[in-house]
């Protein structure tokens, strides 16, 4: 199994999904999408397999930055256009196994679909 994280190397959570993916020998290739960049078509197959509103985080600092315009009436449009011009907002990790991906990091989750 081929697993991809994608998301910003220096973020907490992304560093405690490191360790328990370490911890659990189990190898993985890191997309740094801020970095990187956050390709469209990424964006369109996160979105049909997770949900937009899944993929976007209102709690982070990016979002709470961003004018009342912005924020106001998202939708899956807006939200993507918002990913992809600042691609914080997006949640992470986004662990993609292939077959699942899992968006955020909890131990038990990943314990469930990668054991």
């Amino acid at each position: 199994m081929t697993l991809k994280i994608y998301g910003i190397k220096n973020c907490d959570t992304m560093k405690k999904a490191f360790a328990w993916l370490e911890a659990n020998g189990l190898s993985y290739e890191l997309i740094d999408y801020k970095k990187a960049g956050v390709a469209a078509a990424h964006l369109s197959d996160w979105c049909a397999r997770a949900g937009w509103e899944t993929l976007l985080n209102r709690r982070s600092l990016t979002w709470k930055k961003l004018s009342d315009t912005e924020r106001a009436d998202v939708d899956e449009a807006k939200a993507r256009a918002l990913m992809t011009q600042y691609p914080s907002l997006i949640k992470r990790p986004l662990l993609d196994t292939g077959k699942t991906l899992l968006v955020g990091f909890d131990p038990e989750i990943y314990a469930n679909t990668l054991k």
